[in-house]
């Protein structure tokens, strides 16, 4: 199973967030409780609130895990987000949800697919 889809399998159990984190929790060389903790908070738009995607934040997250070298990662940071909101058709979650609109603009399976592919494609490749 490819991490895409590992990733949608642990969104049966777990937020968002979590799921993509747990996705590469061999490349990051962490557990999976300590992941699962990391990414509590991320779910539903951060906290419930609807706000930013948390597959995106998990992807975020994953980013400064695995590529971090005393450097500031806004560059690659802000291109893991356009790239997202390309791929999906926006960053927030209540955007994506279609909450105003009643149009989901993509499905929770498919941001937690969308944000590990470019997970692989933008942090663990380079």
């Amino acid at each position: 199973m490819n991490k895409a889809e590992y990733a949608v399998e642990m969104k049966k159990k777990y937020n968002c967030c979590q799921a993509v984190l747990l996705a590469f929790k061999e490349e990051l060389g962490l557990d999976e409780e300590f992941l699962v903790k990391l990414g509590a908070g991320f779910g539903s738009g951060m906290g419930g609130l609807d706000g930013t995607c948390g597959a995106l934040c998990g992807a975020e997250m994953i980013l400064g895990l695995y590529g971090y070298e005393g450097r500031r990662m806004n560059p690659q940071a802000r291109e893991l987000h356009n790239r997202f909101g390309e791929m999906c058709g926006a960053t927030i979650c209540r955007d994506l949800k279609g909450v105003d609109t009643g149009t989901v603009l993509c499905s929770c399976d498919d941001c937690v697919r969308n944000a590990a592919k470019l997970v692989e494609e933008l942090v663990i490749s380079k």
